[in-house]
């Protein structure tokens, strides 16, 4: 094996930096495809899980779907080159987090949005961790550069 440092393997790890940056760029094209496409298409299929409003047409559920598309593409974008889009990554991971905790507590304070735990909640969480461990190591935003 080359001791290159995209190939030397990490204590405890069996990736290294270049299958990383390699998964990465696959999971970043899936989740913006899915964010542009796919979130709309399961809002129709499973609403209990994926769409937070009442029969019939909702303005905000609209607004997300069109916050998340813009994002989507900016997801397959950042897919060409990871490293230089560290930080739209990094938001990702961090607004899934907090968007998924907070419809979390909403299911569970709502009876009738139960299923979201299920769906997007659970969808949100899976985003940000696959996301966040297949960043390549010291691109983790850190305190001294915010």
């Amino acid at each position: 094996m080359r001791e290159g440092a995209h190939t030397k393997h990490q204590k405890g790890n069996d990736m290294t930096e270049t299958d990383r940056i390699k998964y990465l760029r696959i999971v970043l094209v899936a989740v913006g495809l899915v964010f542009i496409f796919g979130i709309w298409t399961l809002g129709l299929i499973w609403p209990s899980g994926w769409a937070w409003h009442a029969e019939g047409r909702s303005e905000y559920y609209e607004m997300i779907l069109g916050l998340y598309a813009t994002l989507g593409v900016f997801l397959i974008i950042a897919a060409r080159n990871p490293r230089a889009h560290a930080s739209l990554i990094w938001f990702t991971v961090w607004s899934s987090l907090v968007h998924g905790a907070i419809m979390a507590v909403q299911s569970l304070s709502k009876p009738q949005h139960m299923g979201h735990l299920w769906g997007d909640v659970l969808a949100l969480f899976a985003v940000a961790i696959v996301l966040a461990l297949l960043m390549p190591r010291g691109s983790a935003p850190s305190a001294a550069t915010a």
